[in-house]
């Protein structure tokens, strides 16, 4: 068993690169399209990311609380798949400390503001490489903001336009333990390569988790019988 542990440790060294900075994924049920039913980010200091597909005129909420002077970064990138290259939703911080009130396209209750983020870059954007999911995002808007008061704050995302794919981004803290480098990474790696519809690496992949150390195994199992 020794030997089949550290197969698959060496297997996932192979898959995620040493040197990746990632995100923490948060996973859902795609239930969040209510603001009453916000998708909770734990704590919005540590990094952490979001895949979503998002339909046209349909809304994605998410919530976190943060205190008075906190700064908060929030952004969204977009998978590079050509049919995405001019694909840029908006996004909406809303909270009863947001003394703003721009027009949005859903209700939102009077005490609470709102102050909207769209996209005012080019296309095609600035891309970058993400080596963790070994894949090429455009980035779009960015938010930097300071809290202006104790509180729950709102993160609204939307597009009227069309159908698309986005990744939403919070906190700048990566906070990984070395148990997460077995356990939540490599779901993760798993989780952006379904997003992605990468189907070839996920084949890779499991080939490395299962294909290998089922062959030491019979291999194993082979040296014990002729024994």
């Amino acid at each position: 068993m020794h030997i089949i542990n550290l197969i698959l440790i060496t297997s996932m060294l192979i898959i995620i690169p040493l040197d990746a900075n990632a995100h923490k994924l948060i996973s859902h049920d795609e239930s969040h399209t209510e603001l009453k039913n916000a998708l909770d980010i734990p704590n919005h200091k540590i990094s952490w990311a979001i895949y979503e597909d998002l339909k046209h005129n349909q809304v994605k909420y998410y919530k976190f609380t943060a205190k008075h002077g906190d700064l908060f970064y929030s952004s969204i990138v977009i998978p590079k798949i050509s049919a995405l290259s001019d694909y840029a939703p908006t996004l909406v911080i809303i909270g009863n400390g947001i003394d703003r009130s721009d027009t949005v396209p859903f209700e939102v209750s009077p005490e609470l503001g709102t102050w909207v983020f769209s996209y005012q870059g080019q296309f095609p954007s600035k891309e970058f490489y993400e080596p963790f999911g070994q894949v090429t995002y455009w980035e779009r808007q960015e938010v930097k903001i300071t809290i202006p008061k104790d509180g729950t704050y709102y993160i609204a995302v939307y597009d009227q336009q069309s159908n698309g794919k986005y990744s939403l981004a919070v906190g700048t803290v990566e906070d990984f333990t070395f148990v997460d480098f077995f356990t939540l990474l490599p779901k993760s790696w798993f989780d952006t390569k379904i997003f992605l519809e990468d189907y070839l690496s996920i084949t890779i992949g499991l080939i490395f988790l299962i294909g290998i150390p089922a062959g030491i195994v019979y291999v194993i199992i082979k040296k014990k019988i002729k024994h």
